[in-house]
């Protein structure tokens, strides 16, 4: 038992160390975006490979726990949790990845105007507050700090959502700005993207904690 105890702990850690390397990808990620720094954004693109590593590993640990102590209740809801959130933390970072692949690609910086029209800076900041709010509840086993996440999420989906009229109405006044439209069209449908997958996250954590599944009910 105790045994199982031990490796449970490390499970939960490799997944906090999974889910901080992802939150700093992602920050770092943005942060060249932003400041149009080249090298942050190649460190970012480098360090993919340890997020996969990690990602295996991981994978590996959740299946030898499963063969090992056949888990029931609470401690099966606890690994298929992690294997699932793991799956997410993954994405994730493959979204770090291609954002900061954009900085490599591209002669220039985005216009600085058009970013802060998008409110492409409130979006980040909403998304980085969820993936808190996911670190804070699975923590501190609290259900309710991860509920937190889905009335942050409607605020990227707001902006999603407006960024359309909005790149077509600034595009039709400049046309000039149409590669730097479509990079931020991009950049945007990723961070939306990282939310829904945070969202996921914060699903499982409740399923785990709570044992309930809430994935196609109404969030109010």
């Amino acid at each position: 038992m105790e045994k199982s105890i031990q490796y449970k702990d490390a499970l939960k850690k490799s997944g906090l160390k999974m889910l901080n390397l992802c939150e700093n990808q992602l920050t770092n990620a943005y942060q060249s975006f932003s400041t149009f720094d080249t090298d942050l954004a190649e460190e970012v693109m480098h360090k993919e490979n340890r997020v996969n590593a990690l990602d295996i590993k991981i994978e590996e640990e959740c299946e030898q726990y499963l063969a090992l102590y056949k888990p029931v209740a609470r401690d099966l809801r606890f690994i298929m949790a992690i294997r699932n959130i793991n799956s997410d933390l993954e994405r994730i970072g493959d979204h770090a990845y291609s954002i900061a692949r954009n900085v490599t690609i591209k002669n220039t910086p985005v216009d600085s105007k058009l970013m802060e029209i998008l409110q492409i800076e409130k979006m980040f900041s909403a998304v980085m507050e969820m993936t808190q709010f996911v670190s804070e509840g699975f923590v501190n086993k609290n259900s309710k700090i991860a509920r937190k996440v889905f009335k942050k999420d409607k605020i990227v989906d707001v902006i999603n959502t407006n960024s359309y009229t909005i790149i077509a109405e600034e595009v039709t006044k400049n046309p000039k700005l149409i590669e730097d439209a479509l990079v931020l069209f991009s950049i945007i449908h990723k961070l939306e993207r990282v939310g829904d997958l945070i969202k996921n996250i914060a699903e499982k954590i409740i399923f785990y904690l709570d044992a309930e599944i809430i994935m196609h009910k109404k969030i109010k």
